[in-house]
């Protein structure tokens, strides 16, 4: 799967997943961004890791002082550019996110949603650690996956997109239990609160994990 949104799922067709979606995941979608806003102060500079083509930083930018986005893709910058390049606090790079080649402490606030720790195919221990690194001290490193209510809703989803070729077809002998299989090698997991305590004990930080919308789990570290 390695470069599948840089290959299949980018640019235009990563804003039709999102035109696809039903109302209730749209409500999902908008909780999480109104979730990350109230952890904003006005003073902030803010990064998205894998921010695709500027779905959520185009709201943030209202929020924020500087709001930072980077993806692997090269297609979904280029759409990115023309939903938010427009915006003089806001700017794009193309980068790995666990491989950020970006300074120490630079950031207020650090995020990565929709499942994006899993979603990306990165190894998730580097992933958090790169985002720890660049996050200054009294920021936050915010990482959400989907929460275990919201199954049916994230399968009915991906399946409508299989439906348009946007992804492979669901291999529905392999999918199941937080987990979304695809025939073109697409492979999505989920991230429960037992993962995210472990992985933040293996970086030796405290995170504090909360459920919002019964569709999201974050995964909230303080960076000392």
């Amino acid at each position: 799967m390695t470069g599948y949104y840089e290959r299949k799922l980018s640019g235009e067709r990563l804003r039709f997943c999102y035109e696809l979606a039903s109302p209730r995941v749209k409500q999902y979608l908008k909780a999480e961004i109104e979730y990350v806003q109230g952890k904003i102060k006005p003073a902030d500079v803010l990064l998205e890791l894998g921010c695709g083509y500027g779905r959520v930083l185009h709201e943030l930018t209202t929020t924020a002082r500087i709001v930072w986005g980077i993806d692997i893709s090269p297609g979904s910058l280029a759409l990115a550019w023309q939903v938010v390049g427009s915006r003089q606090n806001c700017h794009l790079g193309l980068m790995n996110a666990a491989r950020l080649g970006i300074g120490d402490r630079q950031f207020d606030l650090v995020i990565c949603l929709q499942n994006g720790i899993s979603a990306f195919q990165v190894n998730q221990y580097a992933l958090l650690t790169e985002a720890i690194r660049v996050t200054r001290s009294g920021g936050l490193a915010l990482f959400s996956s989907y929460a275990e209510g919201f199954w049916a809703e994230r399968l009915a989803w991906f399946r409508r997109q299989a439906d348009y070729g946007l992804l492979g077809a669901i291999d529905e002998a392999a999918t199941g239990e937080g987990v979304i299989v695809c025939r073109d090698g697409f492979r999505a997991t989920t991230l429960g609160p037992g993962d995210f305590r472990r992985l933040a004990a293996e970086l030796g930080v405290a995170a504090r994990i909360i459920e919002v919308d019964n569709s999201s789990l974050f995964c909230e570290i303080l960076v000392e």
